[in-house]
This record gives C-alpha cells, structure tokens and sequence, in this order.
C-alpha cells in the first residue's frame, strides 16, 4: 500500500480534519499538543511531505520575487547590459539565498499601469525593480497602492517609493573633481539626462565645473554601446576646441568614448582623460584600465533583497543612500 499523499488522506488515517492536519504540521499552537504528536508521527511513519505549491496557494505565497527592468527613456538597452547582468547575478544569488526565487521582466512601459498589472498579478510576493528610468510617477502612485516594492535608484526627496541606491550628486562631482585635478579644463558629459540617477551625476558634475572656471559641454547619449558610439564619435569629429576630460554617465558609455578617441588617433589619459560610472569589472579589463565611480552594488543587492523581505513581513522600511568611491585607474 502506499502511503497518504494529499492532507485529506492523512486526515482520514488521523481520524482528523484536513484543517487540523494543516495546522499541526505547521506547529501551530491552536492543535493540542497530544494530537499534533501524533498527527506528526504518521507523517514520519508514511514518509508524508505537504505540497509547497499548494501551501502557498492556501497562504498566498509564491516565494518569488519580482524583478523588473523598465525601460521608458531608453528602448534599445539588453538585460544583456553589463550593468543589468552584474546586479541581477548579485540579486539572484542573495534571494537564492533567502529561499526565494527571482521572475524577471523587461518592460517597456506602453502606458502608466504597467506596474500596477505586474504588483496585481499574484506572481511574486514582492517587486524590486531596477532604475527609475523616466518613471518615478508611475512607482510613486504604485508604492501607495503596493508596500512590497523597492527600487534601486537615486532618493529624491518626497517620493513616495522606497528606493536603495548611491547618492549619483555626489559620484558626479567627484568624476568632475577627480578631472580637475589632473588638470583638466574644458570638460564633456555624455549621458541622457532624463533617466534620474543619470540626471543626478550630470548635476553634481556641472555644480563642480562651473564653480571651477572651466568649460563645460552635455551631449545627451545613448546608454546602448552601438547607438552612444555614434553620438560620440558625432561630437568628436565636429568640436573645433577637443576636451580634455570625459564624464561618462555609464562605464559601457566611458568604454565607447575610449574606442571613438582611438579610432581618432587620440590617446587616453594623454590627450583625453576619461572617467565613467559604476565601478563594473569590464572596467579593469580596457586598454588603458577605466578609473570610474564605484557604486557599491554588492551592499546594493543586500539592501534591495533585505528591504523587499521586511517589506513583506509588514515592516516600513526607509529609502537607503549608498557612498560612490572614486576608483583611479590609468584611464585619467
């Protein structure tokens, strides 16, 4: 004979309701201690083990975690982006972790409840989306409705979403301080403003440059290699006076500079210095090494997943504002 399979067979050898059963092997104290004894030595005995999903169904639990990329400024950006792939490995190894697992989506958000759908479609038990991208009245509106959602982007204050992420003002002016102290006079952002964390880094570098004297140029750029190598190769061929510092607002973007500089015969640091933004491994691996801003993603995933969890459990949990480090390389 084989032994009970579903709670309601092993009620019915208990002598019990499907309701007790449940409870007892939950530990629950509202099952007298001699009945969930016994109810658990049957279990041992049959070698019975409850169904998870069906558990979760009756709890409301998924153990998943949403993860969300929007993209409303820049359409044409990959999951594979070198950005996306380094914090989605650190996420999916710290949920793992915690005994969740990790659905992911990339949206292009084709109207203002596309979150809302997501957050109502019972698939996750939480959300953690990955940049603001140009939506923040859109995760505003959805953490009123939705307390199981964390963003990793920059803090603006009074939003309404909980977010982890570097205070991008600050890495800005220290890519611009890091330029002017090695000397450099006639500086140029490339990055698209629109998206806030970038709009951040572009404003802590102007209030730097500006205050020092020096030129200063923004040429909006794509964060998609194959598009920002045109822009900037663009740029490079028309300015009749050549900068002599780079702030890109991405390391795939400070990368791609380096590439239009020395297609141009340009050398880097010598003609051109350049510094990105994120502190990505590829960033060791460039010819010369890329200094950059370095943005702790490691402490990122940990505050995302730690965050979402408490979220969950009912917690208020607050914004989190990570320090960006200057990391000097031989690319400046």
């Amino acid at each position: 004979m084989t032994g009970p399979k579903t709670l309601k067979e092993l009620a019915e050898l208990a002598g019990v309701t499907s309701g007790t059963v449940s409870r007892a092997l939950s530990g629950s104290n509202l099952v007298t201690p001699a009945t969930r004894d016994m109810i658990v030595a049957l279990a041992r005995k049959h070698g019975f083990t409850p169904n998870a999903t069906a558990r979760n169904l009756r709890m409301r639990k998924t153990n998943t975690i949403g993860v969300v990329i929007p993209l409303g400024h820049e359409v044409r950006q990959n999951i594979s982006d070198p950005f996306f792939i380094t914090l989605l490995g650190l996420l999916a190894d710290k949920l793992t972790n915690r005994g969740y697992s990790l659905l992911l989506s990339r949206v292009v958000p084709a109207d203002e409840d596309w979150l809302l759908k997501l957050a109502r479609s019972g698939q996750s038990d939480g959300i953690i989306v990955i940049g603001q991208s140009d939506q923040s009245a859109v995760l505003d509106r959805v953490a009123e409705l939705y307390r199981p959602l964390v963003v990793w982007g920059s803090h603006i204050a009074g939003q309404a979403h909980c977010s982890v992420g570097s205070d991008n003002f600050r890495g800005g002016a220290l890519a611009a301080q890091h330029l002017l102290e090695r000397g450099c006079r006639n500086i140029v952002f490339f990055g698209d403003a629109r998206a806030i964390e970038i709009g951040q880094r572009l404003e802590g570098c102007r209030s730097v440059v500006e205050r020092s004297g020096a030129q200063f140029s923004v040429v909006p750029t794509h964060l998609v290699a194959d598009a920002a190598q045109g822009e900037i190769g663009k740029y490079f061929r028309a300015k009749a006076h050549r900068p002599d510092g780079v702030v890109a607002a991405s390391d795939v973007i400070a990368v791609t500079a380096m590439r239009v500089l020395a297609e141009q015969g340009l050398s880097v640091p010598g003609d051109v210095k350049v510094i990105g933004y994120d502190g990505l491994p590829l960033g060791e691996h460039t010819m010369p090494p890329l200094t950059t801003i370095a943005q702790d993603l490691e402490q990122g995933a940990e505050n995302l997943v730690t965050s979402v969890i408490q979220r969950i459990a009912g917690e208020e949990i607050h914004s989190v504002i990570l320090q960006p480090r200057l990391l000097v390389r031989e690319s400046t």
